[in-house]
């Protein structure tokens, strides 16, 4: 039976999935609308002042999902590579995952080295999640377009990902219509695109058969370079510009629940 998670992805729109690094972002962003949620293995990292991609923050990233799994959304948990080399100790963080309730799990290929792990080697950790936590999204990423260099192996990863019970995939750097295109023609599941400012917009993306489409650090990102330029506006004498949530709104946050408000938009 479908999960209700699964289900996002069936529905002829993609699902956007914006990608929260604490509390307070993901329940802000579940106000506005949004019924589902990820997390970014990069801001997880640099609020711990670890290094993303490293498999250093498992326990922080086990963390912030109990913290968010019972949040008014449906969360999907960046879990990086797993976090192990060994298909058994990835299943046992998965089954973790889903106990904290989470819907999903992203699971990437590539390695801190620059180096892709061995197809063989991926799809054992993705048969391992499906083994432990049988209803958890398995949305199997391939670093084929985000490392360079191993564009041709697409198809093969993904084809070999999707035989070992990955729910969806994920490539990561492909933005071309014309080679996201070939790929939905040639897949049965669900195909994830990392949103790019320069790249197709999701309705485009949708019309050539995207179904989800994530932000990534995207939002981590751009909060962090706000930040640092209210300080400099500051410093240099500059009024402040954009609008922020005030001390209380901001504190709230944190006792908020489903059917409460935050900014201009009602929640879902």
């Amino acid at each position: 039976m479908m999960t209700t998670f699964a289900a996002l992805h069936h529905t002829g729109t993609p699902l956007l999935l914006p990608n929260a690094w604490d509390h307070a972002s993901a329940t802000a962003l579940a106000q506005q609308g949004f019924p589902a949620i990820g997390t970014t293995s990069l801001g997880v990292a640099a609020a711990a002042g670890l290094t993303d991609g490293t498999a250093a923050t498992r326990d922080e990233t086990l963390r912030l999902a109990q913290r968010l799994g019972n949040g008014p959304y449906l969360l999907s948990v960046d879990a990086e590579a797993g976090f192990s080399n060994d298909p058994d100790e990835v299943g046992e963080f998965a089954r973790d995952l889903a106990a904290a309730g989470a819907a999903g799990i992203n699971l990437e290929d590539g390695r801190d080295d620059g180096t892709l792990t061995p197809v063989a080697e991926h799809a054992a950790k993705i048969a391992a999640v499906k083994a432990a936590a049988p209803d958890l999204f398995v949305n199997a990423r391939t670093d084929t377009y985000w490392l360079g260099g191993r564009e041709t192996e697409t198809p093969r990863r993904l084809d070999a990902y999707r035989q070992a019970g990955a729910d969806g995939v994920f490539v990561p750097g492909l933005s071309n219509p014309a080679g996201i295109t070939a790929l939905t023609k040639m897949l049965d599941i669900p195909l994830n695109i990392l949103y790019s400012p320069s790249g197709p917009t999701v309705t485009q993306l949708g019309e050539i058969g995207v179904a989800r489409v994530s932000l990534g650090s995207l939002l981590f990102r751009t909060a962090l370079a706000a930040a640092v330029a209210t300080a400099v506006d500051i410093q240099a004498g500059r009024p402040v510009t954009g609008k922020a949530p005030t001390y209380a709104e901001v504190r709230d946050l944190s006792l908020a629940t489903p059917n409460s408000t935050y900014g201009s938009a009602g929640a879902r």
